[in-house]
């Protein structure tokens, strides 16, 4: 009998909170002690009415064998409660684990509340974006390898406005003021446009060639101001590069734009900053798969 008012007293009796008074249910209780308490509730009533069973019996004379049936019972009600403990351990496990999973990613747990099915599910949709940016990734890595040889030209591969950018010096290409490709100008782009035609995945992108200036005001001239000359500069190149009999490169992924002086890429103060700015830029357009921060997945590629 001793054991079974233990048992009854490790049931029914919670440890003391720090008044010595037993803890009383707080309304911000978390999800595994309700189902917690509730499962220990149901454990107790089922040993309530087996404790309960043994005191009628003997009184009406069963045996020891039926007795011993009644204590089985019993063992293995307190059988089912331990393996619903270790069953809600787990489950709390899982969600410790999937919250750090989560905040690994980002996600500020904290701030949620969800079951254990919708954590589980966000977990899924987490991973499956994590498995497409690694494909992005991988894409992007591809594509830069492919353009270093253009680097070897000594020109500038980037990241910029989350576009890969091919950057044409203008100063090699024009004459100052001009839209007229120099020689040594044509030279270079016919080297950009092998490159490109010689892999089908290169060839087969989306390009745009985008004029820019520095912030000297243009004094007349054809080009009315550096809008014109932008556009008609970045023209001229398109041309070359997909029009007239050579048709370099399909002229369906190619377009033109000017931007005038409105995107510096260096200061405007010193002669130098200027020379940069004055540069016709092939912008290798994204796709739809592409529109992330690629220059997030540069730095972390250089990094590495």
């Amino acid at each position: 009998m001793a054991g079974r008012a233990d048992a009854w007293s490790a049931l029914a009796d919670p440890p003391p909170g720090p008044s010595g008074r037993p803890p009383i249910a707080s309304c911000e209780a978390s999800t595994e002690d309700f189902i917690m308490n509730r499962a220990r509730l149901t454990a107790l009533t089922a040993l309530t009415a087996v404790l309960a069973l043994p005191a009628l019996t003997l009184g009406c004379g069963h045996s020891e064998e039926e007795w011993r049936a009644q204590v089985d019972q019993y063992n293995r009600v307190v059988g089912e409660s331990a393996a619903k403990d270790r069953e809600l351990a787990a489950v709390k496990q899982r969600v410790g684990e999937l919250e750090a999973e989560l905040q690994k990613m980002g996600l500020e747990t904290s701030k949620l509340s969800m079951t254990l099915e919708e954590r589980d599910r966000a977990l899924g949709e987490y991973k499956a974006r994590a498995r497409q940016l690694e494909a992005i990734k991988a894409r992007f890595e591809v594509l830069r390898r492919k353009l270093d040889e253009l680097t070897r030209l000594g020109l500038a591969v980037s990241i910029r406005h989350n576009r890969m950018v091919i950057s044409l010096p203008g100063d090699v290409l024009f004459d100052t003021g001009k839209d007229t490709l120099r020689k040594e100008g044509t030279e270079i782009l016919g080297k950009v446009a092998t490159v490109i035609r010689n892999d089908k995945s290169l060839a087969e992108r989306d390009y745009q060639v985008a004029g820019h200036t520095d912030n000297q005001p243009l004094q007349g001239g054809p080009f009315h101001d550096n809008w014109g000359l932008s556009l008609m500069r970045s023209r001229s190149v398109l041309l070359f590069l997909v029009g007239g009999k050579s048709s370099i490169l399909p002229r369906q992924h190619w377009s033109a734009a000017g931007f005038a002086d409105t995107d510096p890429i260096a200061g405007n103060a010193t002669k130098d900053g200027q020379q940069k700015n004055r540069r016709c830029d092939l912008i290798v357009m994204p796709d739809v798969e592409e529109m992330l921060d690629l220059k997030m997945l540069a730095d972390t590629g250089r990094a590495h």
